[in-house]
Parts: C-alpha cells; sequence; structure tokens
C-alpha cells in the first residue's frame, strides 16, 4: 500500500456519478498500481454523508484526499466543495477537482471555493492513466497530507 509522505495509509473518496468514470479510474489504479484504497460514492448528497459519516457511512474511513466530479446529481460538486471547506472538521482534506469541464468559469470558482487543484478528465484512455500516475505521484508520494 502507498502510505504516502507521512507513512499512514490514505483513503481516497472519489466522487463521481458515471459508472464508465468510475471504472476507468478503478482501473487506472490498479495499472499504476496504487492500491490505497478508493472509496466511491455517486451524488454530492452521498459524499456528504460519507464525510460526515451519517447513516450507512457511520463507520466510514476519513479520506486523506477526495477526487471530485463538478456535474453531480442531488448536490452539485460546487456545493460539495463549498460545504467541505466551510466545515471545520473537513476543510483540511485536500479536494482534487476531476471533470470534464474545461470552463474558465468553473475553474475560477472552483479555486475561490478553496479546491486544490483542478483536473480536466481526459477523453484519452493512456492520457487519463497519464493523469492518475501523476496524481497518485504528487499527492500520494510528495504532498505531506495531515492526519486525521
Amino acid at each position: 500500500m502507498n502510505n504516502g509522505k507521512n507513512g499512514h495509509p490514505i483513503e481516497i473518496l472519489l466522487v463521481e456519478d458515471n459508472p464508465g468514470d468510475v471504472r476507468l479510474t478503478q482501473e487506472a489504479f490498479r495499472e499504476n498500481d496504487i492500491n490505497n484504497k478508493l472509496n466511491v460514492v455517486n451524488n454530492g448528497q452521498e459524499a456528504m454523508y460519507y464525510l460526515r459519516r451519517e447513516g450507512e457511512y457511520k463507520d466510514a474511513a476519513r479520506p486523506g484526499f477526495i477526487l471530485l466530479d463538478l456535474n453531480l446529481p442531488r448536490k452539485d460538486g460546487r456545493e460539495v466543495l463549498a460545504e467541505i471547506k466551510n466545515d471545520f472538521t473537513l476543510q483540511q482534506i485536500p479536494v482534487v477537482i476531476l471533470t470534464t469541464s474545461e470552463s474558465d468559469d468553473d475553474i475560477l470558482k472552483t479555486y475561490n471555493l478553496h479546491a486544490n487543484c483542478y483536473i480536466t478528465k481526459p477523453v484519452d484512455m493512456q492520457e487519463f492513466m497519464k493523469v492518475v500516475e501523476a496524481v497518485e505521484k504528487f499527492w500520494l508520494a510528495i504532498v505531506n497530507l495531515p492526519k486525521e
């Protein structure tokens, strides 16, 4: 397991509503030998339940970082990001936006909401693999992440 620079296991929360993108992300993690636990929720409301350990997620592990899509059902990714960054107990968790949007407006809005990184999802599988590998190398091997 890649324990990150701090030497502790890192849980990753993927907030993604597209089953194809979830499978692609899981495949990219396998291909790049990223063995950290990848937890998946498929809408913004579930993401907040997970992060606040409510309902079926009462025993959920706190993620070391979050991969967040913007265009989500039930609660938009921008709303999720705003809630995370306005919650004292969650705001330290790095949030990496991983979305298809290349809109300058989306990029500006998410950074204004304190996103830690904004990545546009490549449509090409090989390019997507490179992005996931870069995320892994940076966020899981170089960056010092806060412990819970």
